[in-house]
């Protein structure tokens, strides 16, 4: 029989830490996520490393890759994997797109300057750098953004030094060209804040902002100048000679994660671009390291094939003429549509999207975001008989949670708690059933830890925790269970979900499916 409705909550970054005072899910007072560990079925699921496609078990989990594979209903390579691949085979330099970059005038490399292997990968970076000079490149600029999310808040040193110095010693005309923090240039998502990809395209493009000599002493007069600022909002900057970029350069972005890619491949590749004035803007060859929409074809030249991740949940619900409702604060929209639709930003037939604005603010200054809007949405589609599938996302933990604020992040689980409860109370009404779970952890890790002791440092932790994360089956009356309703252990992997959704709409797996959680 099947159930109506069936939500799927995801609380995304709220995964299982320590249960210490560095977990703020555990400090937080969250009386409605006790009653769920307490009076219903519930266990523990990996979402980090190879259990959602990342290359090995180091590496965090993320929103685009949870939500994947929970969308996809198992595993598949995600883009952190499919470029070292493509680089350790050779593939990535036989691609249309490297052949006809290395052609250009000047070369300049954009992305992410971190290890965090969410965005990008500093070690692809360094491949493209050598093999660029390889190939011939006489002259080459790296336009680097600052990390502090993914990775520690004051950690781009750590790779600018030596980078920088490698630069420097190669025989062809190598250097840093700009500068900037991820939050503040360039890697704007689902047009929040264009502004942010136009600060960026002023440094990188046209050469016009605060110059140093070099970037590490940019970076270094940078922190000295603000004690509060980290990498994630480093003031953009220009480095040495660089004037901005000319007919005949070519560009390539090395980040493979989509959703802080697309804004700047448009303002590079569209013709009919009009989101900010791009002033005397030369056409100049663009490529990214992967197609970030296929639907769109953004942008029209990369490197590396995209997982191509077909019969996905929703096809199967479309199939059924099941109809869903898909909903979240802007923030986080695309990945509980596009992501969790297998890339794909085409709105399916039996499927109602709903996106309600994120705040312009930061968010450890509002930690409620938007919960409240999405949660009240959310509940009356619940209650309209409507929809058999209501799909929704909180990005409070996450989002809050990258600030490193623990004060404010432990104010975003508690808001997220209360919605959580008002959710409970619209499913008990419809006699439906709920799954709530993470995407990832980020919330359960506020304060790094020593590799050495394995004891918090006194450092604020911004990026993802490699913590599993709860899912918790909200069926009152239904007599439903988990199969491996063992609470805090691990049994299974967030890939999982997609074959559950299915199995709670009285739908029948696809063979290549994880199966389901619930015991029948």
């Amino acid at each position: 029989m099947r159930q109506k409705p069936v939500v799927l909550c995801i609380l995304d970054g709220i995964g299982w830490g320590r249960r210490d005072h560095g977990d703020a899910v555990f400090v937080a007072n969250t009386p409605k996520l006790d009653e769920l560990s307490a009076d219903h079925p519930w266990t523990l699921l990996s979402a980090h490393g190879t259990a959602v496609g990342m290359p090995d078990d180091t590496d965090m989990g993320n929103s685009e890759v949870g939500h994947n594979a929970m969308g996809a209903g198992r595993v598949f390579d995600q883009g952190a994997t499919l470029v070292r691949n493509a680089i350790s085979s050779g593939e990535i330099w036989d691609s249309p797109a490297w052949k006809k970059a290395v052609q250009g005038q000047t070369i300049h490399l954009i992305g992410l300057l971190s290890d965090g292997n969410v965005h990008s990968h500093v070690d692809h970076l360094l491949a493209m750098i050598a093999r660029a000079e390889a190939d011939g490149v006489q002259r080459l600029r790296v336009h680097m953004m600052s990390d502090g999310r993914d990775v520690s808040g004051r950690s781009v040193l750590e790779w600018l030094i030596p980078l920088e110095a490698g630069l420097a010693s190669l025989n062809i005309d190598a250097a840093l060209g700009s500068g900037g923090g991820r939050m503040h240039i360039s890697m704007d998502r689902y047009e929040a804040d264009w502004d942010m990809v136009e600060r960026g395209f002023a440094v990188q493009v046209h050469g016009e902002g605060r110059r140093f000599p070099t970037a590490v002493k940019a970076v270094q007069t940078l922190y000295a100048e603000d004690a509060t600022v980290d990498d994630q909002y480093l003031p953009a900057f220009v480095v040495g000679d660089h004037h901005g970029m000319n007919e005949g350069d070519s560009v390539v972005l090395f980040n493979f994660r989509g959703d802080r890619a697309i804004q700047l491949c448009q303002a590079f590749d569209d013709v009919e671009f009009s989101a900010f004035d791009r002033g005397n803007f030369q056409k100049i060859f663009f490529a990214g390291m992967m197609q970030y929409d296929g639907d769109l074809k953004i942008p029209a030249h990369f490197l590396v094939h995209p997982p191509v991740i077909n019969n996905t949940v929703t096809e199967q619900l479309t199939a059924a003429n099941i109809r869903s409702f898909a909903i979240s604060e802007t923030q986080k929209f695309g990945h509980v549509t596009y992501f969790f639709n297998g890339n794909r930003s085409d709105v399916p037939n039996a499927e109602t999207w709903a996106e309600i604005p994120s705040l312009r603010v930061p968010f450890d200054q509002a930690p409620q975001m938007s919960a409240s809007e999405v949660a009240k949405a959310a509940c009356k589609a619940i209650r309209s008989g409507d929809f058999e599938h209501i799909r929704l996302n909180l990005a409070n933990g996450d989002m809050v949670g990258h600030t490193g604020d623990i004060k404010a992040t432990i104010s975003a689980v508690e808001h997220l708690d209360h919605c959580v409860g008002t959710l409970m109370e619209a499913v008990a009404d419809a006699g439906g059933v709920m799954l709530v779970t993470a995407d990832h952890g980020n919330a359960d890790q506020m304060f790094g830890i020593d590799k050495k002791t394995g004891q918090y440092t006194d450092q604020a932790h911004t990026s993802h925790s490699l913590n599993p994360v709860p899912l918790w089956l909200f069926a009152p009356g239904a007599g439903l269970c988990l199969a491996a309703d063992s609470g805090p252990q691990v049994n299974g992997t967030i890939a999982q979900i997609g074959g559950t959704l299915l199995d709670l709409l009285g739908l029948a797996l696809p063979s290549e499916y994880l199966p389901s959680l619930i015991e029948r």
